[in-house]
C-alpha cells in the first residue's frame, strides 16, 4: 500500500471515529484491499465491522442479496448492482454506512461497452444511496488501486463534507 492510501484510510477512520460512524464495504475487484488499508490503521476496529469480498455473482447473490435479474439485465459491473451490494452491506453488518466496489480489473474480462479499468462504485446510508462509475488506465495493480484510492476519497468526503 502506498503512502497517500494509507493516509487516506487514516483520515477515513479518524473522521468516522469523531462522528461515532461504523462502516462495512463490499469488494469485488479489489479483492479486500479497501478493508485492508482501513485496517492498517491503528484503531481502525472502533469504526470497521467487516467487509464481504463477493468476487464471483453467486456470492453477490447469496451474501448480499444481489437479485439474479440485475446480473442478468446488467451485469456484475453496473450501477445496480454495485447499489444492491452497497445496500446488501449496510444490511449484513448493521453499519451506519457502506461503499461497494465492483468492475473489471484485467487483463481480461473487458467489453466494447464495458472495458478493462470500468469500475463501478455505490454509497449507501440509511435514506440514502448513490453510485459513479470511473475508468481507470493501467495494468491490474493500477486498476485495484485506484479504485481502492476513488473509494476512501469518496467515503472521506462523505464523512467531512456533507450528508454525514
Amino acid at each position: 500500500m502506498n503512502d497517500e492510501i494509507f493516509n487516506l484510510a487514516e483520515k477515513v477512520v479518524k473522521n468516522a471515529a469523531l462522528k461515532k460512524i461504523k462502516i462495512a464495504f463490499s469488494e469485488s475487484c479489489t479483492g479486500g484491499l479497501i478493508s485492508a488499508a482501513i485496517t492498517d490503521v491503528a484503531g481502525s476496529s472502533a469504526v470497521f465491522l467487516g467487509s464481504a469480498v463477493v468476487y464471483c455473482n453467486g456470492a453477490k447473490q447469496r451474501i448480499l442479496g444481489v437479485s439474479p435479474d440485475v446480473l442478468e439485465q446488467h451485469g456484475a459491473v453496473s450501477s445496480q448492482c454495485a447499489l444492491q451490494m452497497a445496500s446488501g452491506t449496510l444490511r449484513l453488518y448493521g453499519s451506519d454506512v457502506a461503499m461497494s466496489v465492483t468492475g473489471i480489473a484485467g487483463p481480461d474480462g473487458g467489453s466494447a461497452g464495458k472495458p478493462v479499468g470500468t469500475v463501478w462504485f455505490a454509497f449507501a446510508e440509511q435514506g440514502f444511496e448513490s453510485s459513479f462509475v470511473r475508468h481507470f488506465l493501467g495494468g491490474r495493480n493500477d486498476v485495484r488501486n485506484a479504485a481502492v484510492r476513488e473509494a476512501l476519497l469518496y467515503l472521506l468526503e462523505r464523512l467531512t463534507g456533507y450528508g454525514i
